[in-house]
């Protein structure tokens, strides 16, 4: 596949085949569809099985961060043509984004608004979170300012802090909120969540606590005569593993592009993958752009912090740590190239990066090295065995997530989308 991609210009690119980002969302899904578990209804009891399957559950796609690297657009039109029914975002430009590219759905702005943004949220049919009772007054003037551009009064979303201590108003401020939206005739409150701090960590208690709170504010909204709305709190860990925690939506994120969570306790995750199957939609591929061969002893690189204990062939990748390649992993690294593992080798620099491929039978100038992700179509027909890394892994080499690592391909870096 990739020998057939042509990119104009410097060969680096990210190419995200949609099947497995829909495959995913379908998966997702068939879960919460599937084998009727209990689940927490947003009035907090516990449903049976029979009871569990009489409501769907809603999907949110969460396409932040530019579709956690895969490109806003083209995951969110996947997403849709698997059957999403709402969509995340963190600020109106991303939502706006979605509407100029053709989605019609529901689009939430998660982390709120800053003040100036009303317009552009009504402009483009956006929901906002409301994540303090101030933020009410704002939204009730842009509204009352639009007049017949909006058809009904404006559907905003409430965010409660129930311990993550980031986001949303507190549980005690649930009276300051029925007083301020009584105020407010142009607005209408059209869900309620929260966000979990640690829903993959079944060593801490922190997620029953905070479900517990959550639910403790949806009582004192009815209490207040406060429709919730949607209530939503499960996020990627609590689609797969927590099913008390799905309400009347879930908010997959990394999930949906083919990453389980790193869970705690380990053996978790492995009962994730059973349970709910994902395959990685995106590669991060690079063109061979030089070769050098150097003699034992030769520095690569900048400050030499590599020295060619022997002599070797050196291939230059045209990827560095401005496309996403990340620089600490100088040294420690390895990428695929024509089916097998070679070290990244010396400082990766910000626009090309050194592999040793000495290993490697006929390396030429022009083929392409996997940093992370399926292999390249040619290199699975050619190869017998082909080596393959994805994001976790390199993630978990440096001690962070895959979410950071995929939304570190800079926008420089063309995506390319298969089927």
């Amino acid at each position: 596949m990739s020998r057939e991609i042509k990119i104009e210009g410097r060969p680096v690119w990210a190419e995200v085949h949609t099947p497995a980002l829909e495959a995913n969302f379908r998966a997702i899904r068939a879960h919460l569809d599937g084998p009727a578990q209990p689940h927490t209804s947003s009035r907090g009891s516990a449903r049976g099985a029979k009871q569990a399957k009489s409501k769907r559950v809603l999907i949110l796609a969460v396409v932040k961060g530019n579709g956690y690297g895969h490109g806003t657009a083209g995951a969110a039109k996947a997403f849709a043509h698997a059957g999403a029914d709402w969509f995340g975002v963190t600020c109106s430009a991303e939502g706006a984004e979605l509407r100029e590219a053709g989605i019609r759905k529901p689009v939430l702005v998660m982390t709120g608004f800053w003040r100036g943004e009303e317009e552009h949220l009504i402009e483009y049919g956006l929901t906002p979170a409301v994540t303090h009772c101030s933020q009410l007054r704002d939204l009730e003037r842009a509204a009352k300012r639009a007049g017949r551009k909006l058809r009904a009064p404006l559907g905003f979303h409430l965010k409660i802090d129930s311990g993550m201590n980031r986001l949303g108003i507190s549980p005690d401020s649930i009276d300051c909120l029925a007083r301020a939206l009584s105020e407010c005739p142009h607005l209408r409150l059209t869900g309620t969540f929260t966000h979990l701090a640690s829903s993959e960590d079944f060593t801490s208690p922190q997620t029953d606590a905070q479900k517990t709170l959550f639910v403790q504010a949806l009582d004192r909204m009815r209490e207040r005569k406060v429709s919730p709305g949607v209530v939503h709190m499960a996020n990627s860990a609590a689609v797969v593993s927590r099913p008390d925690t799905w309400m009347d939506m879930v908010r997959p994120g990394a999930i949906l592009y083919g990453y389980h969570q790193n869970y705690n306790p380990p053996q978790m995750r492995e009962e994730a993958m059973r349970r709910v199957s994902l395959r990685a939609a995106l590669s991060f591929r690079a063109r061979v752009v030089a070769i050098k061969d150097v003699a034992a002893g030769a520095g690569i690189g900048y400050n030499a912090r590599f020295r060619a204990p022997q002599a070797s062939r050196v291939a230059i990748i045209s990827a560095g740590y401005a496309d996403g390649l990340p620089r600490s992993l100088t040294n420690r690294g390895r990428v695929t190239l024509n089916g097998q593992f070679v070290p990244l080798v010396g400082t990766i620099s910000m626009d090309l990066a050194a592999v040793d491929a000495t290993s490697v039978e006929q390396v030429q100038i022009g083929d392409v090295a996997t940093i992370y992700g399926p292999p390249a179509a040619h290199e699975r027909a050619d190869n017998a065995h082909t080596d393959v890394q994805d994001a976790s892994e390199v993630a978990r080499l440096l001690g962070t997530v895959s979410s950071d690592l995929l939304c570190m391909i800079g926008k420089r870096v063309p995506r390319v989308y298969t089927r």
